[in-house]
């Protein structure tokens, strides 16, 4: 498994607006120059986290982007899923019907058990922790 660029962007992006500081602003060009973001691929990025409620964005001369939420409230996870949306590592850990073998599969209790890992320890990694080197 392998989360999107577009995802790993989202991360980086947050990660540098965190760190700027309680109610701190930057200008967009700034976030894709110092993440090395595409300046195009980013304005989608942020529109999606934005709609996700994740940041706020301002136009004009003194406009920006900014962390809608302290960090301690926003986790990896929240980003991940703003981007690329569920986490899934096979498709039948995600509903009822999509694979023939489910009612007798020895796999897709594993399957469920490691998605259940990976999504806790996402969830549970808070970019106040990032910021601060405890990830």
């Amino acid at each position: 498994m392998q989360i999107t660029r577009q995802a790993d962007y989202a991360v980086r992006a947050v990660l540098f607006l965190a760190r700027l500081g309680p109610g701190q602003r930057a200008a967009t060009s700034q976030v894709a120059q110092e993440q090395r973001i595409p300046p195009s691929f980013l304005a989608k990025i942020i529109s999606q986290l934005s709609i996700a409620g994740l940041l706020h964005t301002s136009r004009g001369a003194r406009g920006g982007v900014s962390l809608a939420r302290s960090p301690k409230e926003i986790s990896l996870l929240d980003v991940v899923e703003a981007i690329d949306g569920p986490i899934l590592l096979n498709e039948c850990v995600g509903g009822l019907g999509v694979c023939t073998f489910e009612e007798d599969c020895p796999i897709k209790p594993i399957w469920v058990e490691t998605q259940e890992h990976l999504a806790t320890r996402l969830k549970g990694t808070r970019f106040d922790q990032l910021i601060n080197g405890q990830g």
